[in-house]
C-alpha cells in the first residue's frame, strides 16, 4: 500500500490540497489577526495583544482579523466566543473579518472559528500523509506516561521522537487493521531533524537568534478530529494571509515546530513578533499579571470601574511604546492611530502595569471631555451599573450636564473623576432625592444655632438668582463682616485677635450646609445650579 492509498483510507471525502489553496488566493494587504481561545474572560494581556494587532493593521492601511481558536473543546467555556466578540466591540476594536456571532461572519477567508474548519485541516494533513510526513499513532495515554517515566530514568530528553516514536514504524497494513478494529488514534507529524540540528530564527521583537530544531513527532490531529494549535496556526495564518503573527513570547520556543511545518507543506514562512506579557509589581516582586491573583487582569473589571474605553486605549498605547506618552501630550487633538507604533520600541522585559498611571491618564482624558459627551458616557455606564442614578440623571438631563460642566471648559479643568464610577460620589449632593441621611463635615464653626444664623442671613439678605460671580464674592465678604470674621487671609493674619476667624470659616459653613462635604467643586456654581428655593429647603434639614 502506498502513502497516497493510506491517505485515501484516512480521508475518504477530503478535498485535495490544491483545491483548498485555490479558495484562498494570496492578498497584497498588510494583515494582522487576534486569535484568542474561548476559555475564560478576556485578560488585559489579550486586549493588549489585540490592540497592538489593530493599530499596526490600521497604520499600514491593512486588515485586522478576529479568529477564534477553539480546537481545545475541553477548555471551552459557555458563551466564551460571544464574550470575546463583545469585548472587542465594547473596546472599539472593529475587526474587518471574523465571526459576528456563532452563525454569522464577515470576510471571504473563513470560517473564522477553527472548529468549523476541520475539512480544511484534513486536506493539509492528507497531503502530509501522502508525502510520508504524517502518520496515525495508536499509543494510549498510559503508554505515553510510561514512556515519559522511562526517559526520565534514562535522563534523556522526554517526548515522542526518534526511536521512541513507536508508531512511526507501523506498516500501512497494520495501520489499516487498527483502524478497522476501531482503535482510537491521533495523527502525528514526522520530523526529519536530528538532536544536534539548529535553526536560525528571525523575530520582530526578540530579533535574530538560534534555537534547537524540532525533533518531536508532534500531534497535529487529535482523536476528536480537530487539529492541535501548532498545526491549525500554520494553516490558518497562511490561508488568511497574515503578514505578521503577533503572539505571546511563550510561543517563541515552539517556532521551530511551525517553521518545519511550513517547509513540509511548501508554504511561505510568515513573519513573527513574540511580545512579552504585561507584568505587575507585587510588593517588590515583578511577575506576570495573573488571572487568578489580579483583578486588574480582567478586562470587564475596567468596565465595572468605569474607565472610559478611550482612556484605556491611551494607557495600552503607553505600554506598547514608551515614547507614545510624550507624543500624546503634544498631540492631544490627534487620533491615537497617527502615532507611529513600532515593534522595535516594545519592552523586551514586558510592560509594567501601573494603576496610578492608568488613573492619571483617565483623569486627564475625562477632564478634557465636553460636558455633553461625559453625560452620554455616564448614562451608558449607570444604565448597567447603577440604574437608580441612571433614572435620576435622565430626569435631570440639563441639570446634570450643568453639574458636569463645573470647572470644565477652562485652561486648567478639575480632575476629580478618574472613572465614571466615582462621579456619583462627587456630585450626589446636587440632587434633592439623594440629599438625606446626612453627616455634616463641620469644621471651625460647629455651633448649629450659629450655623443656622449664618446660612439664613446669607440666603435672605445677600443671595439672589442671577447674582454674578463678582457680586457673589463681595456678598461673602459682607456676610463675614456681619459675623465678625476677617474678609481676607491677609487681614486675619495681620490682626488675628480682632476677629473670630477667617472668611474661609464662613464659606466652609455655606459649603457644608449645601453639600454636607468640606471639599467640593466651585461653591458659586453649586449655589447657581441648586437655586434659591432648594437652598432654603436645605435650611430645614439642619439639626
Amino acid at each position: 500500500m502506498s502513502n497516497k492509498e493510506l491517505a485515501e483510507v484516512l480521508f475518504t471525502d477530503t478535498l485535495d490540497l490544491e483545491d483548498v489553496l485555490k479558495k484562498y488566493p494570496r492578498r497584497d494587504k498588510f494583515i494582522t489577526r487576534y486569535a484568542p481561545s474561548p476559555t475564560g474572560f478576556t485578560h488585559l494581556g489579550n486586549l493588549y495583544t489585540a490592540f497592538l494587532n489593530y493599530v499596526l493593521a490600521k497604520q499600514n492601511k491593512g486588515l485586522f482579523i478576529l479568529r477564534i481558536e477553539d480546537t481545545d473543546q475541553k477548555r471551552k467555556v459557555k458563551e466564551g466566543i460571544e464574550n470575546i466578540i463583545k469585548d472587542l466591540n465594547d473596546f472599539g476594536l472593529t475587526f474587518d473579518e471574523g465571526p459576528l456571532n456563532l452563525e454569522k461572519e464577515k470576510g471571504s477567508y473563513g470560517p473564522y472559528i477553527q472548529s468549523k474548519r476541520q475539512s480544511i485541516y484534513d486536506s493539509f494533513i492528507k497531503y502530509l500523509v501522502t508525502i510520508g510526513r504524517a502518520y496515525p499513532c495508536f499509543c494510549t495515554d498510559e503508554y505515553l506516561e510510561s514512556l515519559h517515566k522511562e526517559q526520565e530514568n534514562k535522563k534523556v530528553m522526554t517526548g515522542y521522537y526518534g526511536s521512541y516514536a513507536k508508531c512511526r514504524d507501523l506498516t500501512k497494513e497494520e495501520i489499516v487493521k487498527n483502524i478497522k478494529l476501531g482503535i482510537p488514534y491521533v495523527i502525528r507529524f514526522k520530523s526529519l531533524n536530528k538532536e544536534s540540528d539548529t535553526i536560525k530564527i528571525k523575530d520582530g521583537v526578540i530579533k535574530e537568534t538560534t534555537l534547537p530544531a524540532n525533533i518531536f513527532d508532534i500531534v497535529i490531529r487529535k482523536k476528536d478530529g480537530l487539529p492541535t494549535y501548532h498545526f491549525a496556526h500554520v494553516v490558518d495564518d497562511y490561508l488568511m494571509g497574515t503578514s505578521l503573527v503577533i503572539r505571546d513570547h511563550n510561543w517563541f520556543t515552539s517556532l521551530p515546530i511551525h517553521l518545519e511545518l511550513f517547509a513540509s507543506l511548501n508554504l511561505t514562512t510568515l513573519k513573527y513578533a513574540h511580545i512579552p506579557p504585561v507584568m505587575i509589581n507585587d510588593n517588590g516582586v515583578i511577575r506576570k499579571l495573573s488571572k487568578r491573583k489580579d483583578v486588574w487582569a480582567k478586562v470587564s473589571f475596567y468596565k465595572e470601574l468605569g474607565i472610559p474605553t478611550e482612556a484605556l486605549k491611551i494607557y495600552l498605547a503607553t505600554l506598547i511604546n514608551t515614547n507614545f506618552e510624550g507624543w500624546y501630550q503634544n498631540n492631544l487633538d490627534k487620533d491615537i492611530l497617527e502615532f507611529p507604533f513600532s515593534l522595535n520600541k516594545i519592552s523586551k522585559s514586558g510592560p509594567l502595569f501601573d494603576k496610578d498611571k492608568l488613573y492619571n491618564i483617565s483623569k486627564n482624558y475625562i477632564s478634557r471631555l465636553k460636558a455633553k459627551d461625559l453625560y452620554k458616557l455616564l448614562l451608558d455606564y449607570t444604565k448597567i451599573y447603577d440604574i437608580e442614578f441612571y433614572k435620576l440623571i435622565t430626569s435631570y438631563k440639563d441639570k446634570t450636564i450643568a453639574i458636569l460642566n463645573i470647572e470644565r471648559e477652562i485652561p486648567k479643568p478639575r480632575k476629580d473623576y478618574y472613572s465614571l464610577g466615582v462621579i456619583k460620589d462627587y456630585i450626589w449632593f446636587m440632587y434633592d432625592e439623594l440629599f438625606n441621611n446626612l453627616t455634616y463635615e463641620w469644621q471651625q464653626i460647629k455651633d448649629i444655632n450659629l450655623i443656622k444664623d449664618i446660612v439664613t442671613t446669607y440666603i435672605t439678605k445677600y443671595y439672589y438668582e442671577g447674582i454674578s460671580k463678582e457680586e457673589w464674592l463681595n456678598s461673602l465678604k459682607l456676610l463675614a463682616n456681619d459675623f465678625g470674621y476677617a474678609t481676607s487671609n491677609k487681614e486675619y493674619k495681620e490682626n488675628p485677635n480682632k476677629y473670630k476667624g477667617n472668611i474661609s470659616d464662613i464659606t466652609t459653613v455655606l459649603r457644608v450646609f449645601l453639600t454636607s462635604k468640606k471639599d467640593t467643586f466651585d461653591l458659586y456654581e453649586i449655589m447657581r445650579i441648586l437655586g434659591l428655593e432648594e437652598m432654603k429647603r436645605r435650611i430645614t434639614l439642619l439639626k
